[in-house]
């Protein structure tokens, strides 16, 4: 198993990081980063900036687990703005590429003018999963030829809102490239919250082989008289991290477990969660080089 971050202290541009920011990385515990470079244009950022961070991950015994899609929409029916979602897409491909990431994480987009993971009653609808699954199919030979995952990851506010419904539209899509960037949190309901246990077998049994990477996050229900869920810091919820693991594990021990929802004062209590959940199940977590 390898563990990677995301966000905190990870700087929004990617020529402001440094040696000792990935020396921190190692300390911490984590091998590998989950970056979102939103300074860095995927139409118009040089190579020469993206091989630059390449070559000081690689020296300083960091890898790149996961950039950024930009958060496109890539389910409305406005083609205009539709073609302008998969160019983006296939931008961030050719420069994750570049940068030597194993993949990048998006999600489908939203019909809500308020931002890609907000509600609206259109984003469940045929018509928006046809135009996901045309954005993916137009956008998968750019991760082919990239080496990168387009890594999807859902959430039941948005047009992937289930398992199944991930599971029938990779099924479609049909490409070893495009595939699911599991997120524990995402899917956990009112009914399932208390037993995250039973969630997280059932979303591993349905999506299979489809799942490459993994967000790392807590869920847990709030005292409010209206339905709350609020997903946050591993270890201050309800999540069953060591069912997480095992079933990650049992897919591939390589592939990685990405720490979210927390801040950079938590990463230790992270870290150390992380790691000593790994050693009382005998799971072997993996060096950079291994």
């Amino acid at each position: 198993m390898r563990f990677g971050m995301s966000g905190c202290f990870l700087p929004a541009d990617m020529n402001e990081m440094t040696p000792e920011l990935c020396t921190r990385v190692r300390e911490l515990g984590f091998t590998g980063i989950f970056t979102r470079f939103g300074k860095n244009n995927p139409h118009d950022t040089p190579r020469a900036s993206a091989q630059r961070l390449r070559d000081l991950l690689a020296d300083h015994g960091v890898r790149l687990f996961q950039a950024t899609g930009y958060w496109q929409n890539l389910v409305t029916p406005d083609e205009t703005k539709r073609n302008e979602g998969v160019r983006t897409l296939q931008a961030a491909l050719r420069l994750a590429g570049w940068m030597g990431a194993r993949g990048i994480d998006t999600g489908p987009g939203s019909m809500s003018p308020d931002g890609p993971w907000f509600p609206h009653p259109d984003n469940w609808t045929d018509p928006c999963r046809r135009q996901l699954v045309k954005s993916l199919k137009e956008c998968a030979k750019a991760a082919e030829d990239s080496g990168v995952y387009l890594s999807l990851e859902g959430h039941q506010l948005v047009t992937l809102e289930s398992a199944e419904a991930t599971k029938a539209i990779l099924d479609e899509v049909n490409s070893p490239w495009v595939r699911s960037d599991y997120d524990s949190a995402n899917w956990i309901t009112r009914e399932t919250v208390y037993n995250t246990t039973a969630a997280i077998d059932h979303h591993f049994d349905v999506l299979g082989h489809h799942i490459v990477s993994c967000h790392a996050k807590d869920i847990w229900i709030e005292d409010r008289l209206t339905l709350h869920l609020q997903d946050g810091c591993p270890g201050k919820g309800l999540m069953d991290f060591k069912t997480l693991f095992r079933r990650m594990e049992a897919l591939s021990p390589d592939y990685p477990v990405i720490a979210e929802g927390n801040s950079t004062d938590d990463l230790p209590a992270v870290s150390g969660l992380f790691h000593g959940t790994a050693k009382e199940l005998s799971i072997r977590v993996l060096d950079v080089n291994e």
